[in-house]
């Protein structure tokens, strides 16, 4: 069946948002980075949540969406904050050693991650196409690991694995949440604890920021925060069948901003590794969108 013409505009809007999303979160990973060959992974942690807490606080005055700030469940929001830590700080630690290209190849299995945990903590029917697929993804993610041996799950690739892991359970705790509190205040809380609980965890190793590094930290806030707002318009307004899969691209900004900063290139097993996940996750996708469709025509 044709979509009506107002319904493709809005998609062809949102895929557009989606992809300055990528876009945005792409220089956000480089400014990380960039910061983690000159700071430990935890106060790059606190740097990404500090630099864009005060943009948000101006976006939420400007909306008037501190009214309702403090009516929210403060466990789920502990618990979120504690997963945003783990997430980002594994995820600067294994870019201290991998490209970016790498990083997000191996990052990208967090869609097939959310679907299995979506069964047991959503009790959400998965069909066995499903978990074929989330084998494969997986497969996919070993792949990126190098199974020749060399350098074979290393201690980069298994930190950006389990920051895919923080992701994918914060992803599914967030769908839980949603259900009571506002997306103004889930955002809030969440920068808001995860700057408070990486400054208490590094503050005894906080390396003075230098300043020559200040126009990385402004691109690492403006970046951020701007590639939220494009992923929450992207996601409000279209189809996620149609808008999630554009994600990947952040493939094609992590192999040119990989070429153009560092020289280096995705080997063999990188791009055959990410086209597996890709493939993984591009069906799951469309496989939850026949279903949702299938039960609400």
């Amino acid at each position: 069946m044709e979509l009506p013409l107002s319904s493709r505009q809005e998609n062809l809007r949102s895929i557009y948002a989606m992809l300055t999303a990528v876009a945005m979160f792409s220089f956000m990973d480089t400014s990380m980075k960039l910061l983690s060959a000159h700071y430990p992974a935890m106060q790059v942690t606190a740097l990404r949540s500090l630099s864009s807490l005060p943009l948000l606080c101006g976006y939420m005055l400007y909306r008037g969406a501190f009214k309702t700030v403090l009516r929210v469940r403060w466990p789920m929001h502990l618990f979120r904050a504690a997963l945003g830590i783990g997430m980002l700080t594994t995820f600067a630690y294994g870019l201290q050693s991998l490209s970016l290209a790498e990083a997000y190849s191996i990052f990208f299995i967090a869609p097939a991650l959310i679907t299995a945990l979506s069964v047991w903590v959503l009790k959400e029917q998965v069909g066995a196409g499903q978990w074929v697929a989330i084998a494969v993804g997986l497969l996919g993610v070993l792949v990126v690991l190098r199974p020749e041996g060399a350098g074979f799950l290393s201690l980069g690739g298994l930190a950006i694995l389990a920051a895919a892991s923080c992701y994918a359970v914060s992803a599914i705790s967030a769908r839980v949440l949603a259900r009571t509190d506002s997306t103004e205040s889930m955002m809030f809380w969440l920068l808001t604890l995860m700057a408070a609980g990486a400054l208490a965890l590094c503050y005894r190793n906080w390396v003075p920021v230098r300043a020559e590094h200040g126009w990385i930290l402004l691109a690492l806030a403006l970046s951020g925060f701007f590639g939220q707002l494009a992923i929450t318009k992207a996601f409000s307004t279209g189809k996620a069948s149609i808008v999630a899969p554009f994600e990947y691209t952040a493939l094609a900004w992590g192999v040119a901003i990989d070429w153009l900063l560092w020289q280096a290139l995705p080997d063999g097993y990188t791009l055959l590794g990410a086209g597996i996940i890709i493939a993984s996750g591009v069906y799951l996708v469309r496989r939850e969108a026949v279903h949702v469709e299938a039960e609400h025509p």
